[in-house]
């Protein structure tokens, strides 16, 4: 988007639904050596890797290209507009009234479904005192963000791929096929699932993913770097398994990988607040990332046994 935007003057949108197009191509390209060409993941991705940036210190000449325009900067940097002059940012309060609502029904909805199927569910107390620390949780937190400075935008396309993907990966057929695929792709495969189709549109999904977090990413740089993004791939597989994801596949969920994120992001923040340097940080993450998959591995044979 930076060569578009800054060198070709286009305008920011036609750059982000490009670079949402390349994402899609490039996860198209791996998708076929995975899907097709039955080449293993790992190497395909770990060669995309080492492809990609390599095109990239090419495309920018090993330069960074900036600024980007105010509006591409307010992706990341942005906040929800608000109508309210009382000091506190009124939208931010009612969203997170609106989000309790919705939470208690939905916790009622679903506790009343489990009943009438004869589900074991918790006592009537427990059921109560989550309601109230989860709603105390929820507003507490929207408070803290309507006495600064609202909602960040990068906050509501968070929420809104949440949203998404939860009901793909839970309601749809496509994405059963998926935890399918994930726990046996030969049983998959017998059971009239199309592994090949299935394995090559989620590496097409995840490349347009990926162009999101670059998106974002830039946007908070103020700036297109060849080195920028170095490393986070340990982060990103390190959140996937502390966010209960399994390394054999089929297990995991859209909200865990989220609780992981949020995991390595306070770590990383917490190391750099105590003046760690960037040495022990990489130790300790992968140290993480070890025993995350370590107590995985755990886990099934303590299930299988």
């Amino acid at each position: 988007p930076a060569i578009m935007m800054v060198d070709w003057q286009l305008p920011a949108w036609i750059a982000v639904i490009a670079s949402l197009l390349v994402g899609a191509l490039i996860g198209a390209w791996q998708g076929f050596w995975v899907a097709y060409v039955r080449i293993p993941a790992f190497i395909v991705t770990l060669a995309g890797m080492l492809l990609f940036r390599g095109l990239t210190m090419i495309v920018l000449e090993g330069q960074s290209i900036s600024p980007f325009p105010g509006g591409f900067q307010k992706i990341s940097s942005g906040f929800l507009p608000d109508f309210s002059s009382t000091g506190y940012n009124l939208v931010s309060i009612i969203v997170g009234i609106a989000l309790t609502v919705w939470f208690i029904v939905n916790e009622i909805r679903e506790r009343r479904s489990q009943l009438k199927y004869g589900f074991e569910v918790p006592s009537q107390t427990l059921f109560v005192l989550k309601l109230i620390v989860v709603a105390a949780v929820i507003n507490l937190f929207t408070f803290m963000l309507a006495s600064y400075a609202g909602i960040p935008n990068i906050l509501v396309l968070l929420f809104i791929l949440i949203v998404v993907y939860s009901f793909v990966m839970n309601r749809t057929i496509m994405g059963r096929h998926v935890y399918a695929l994930g726990g046996n792709e030969k049983a998959a495969g017998l059971s009239g699932v199309k592994t090949k189709k299935v394995t090559f549109w989620v590496f097409v999904n995840m490349g347009v993913l990926a162009a999101i977090s670059g998106l974002i990413f830039a946007a908070r740089l103020n700036a297109a770097t060849p080195r920028a993004g170095t490393n986070f791939e340990l982060d990103a597989i390190a959140a996937c398994f502390i966010g209960g994801a399994s390394a054999s596949g089929g297990i995991g969920t859209v909200f865990g990988a989220i609780i992981g994120g949020l995991v390595m992001g306070v770590l990383n923040n917490g190391m750099s607040l105590i003046g760690l340097g960037i040495d022990w940080q990489q130790g300790i993450k992968g140290l993480v990332l070890l025993l995350a998959v370590a107590f995985d591995i755990y886990n099934k044979n303590k299930r299988s046994a």
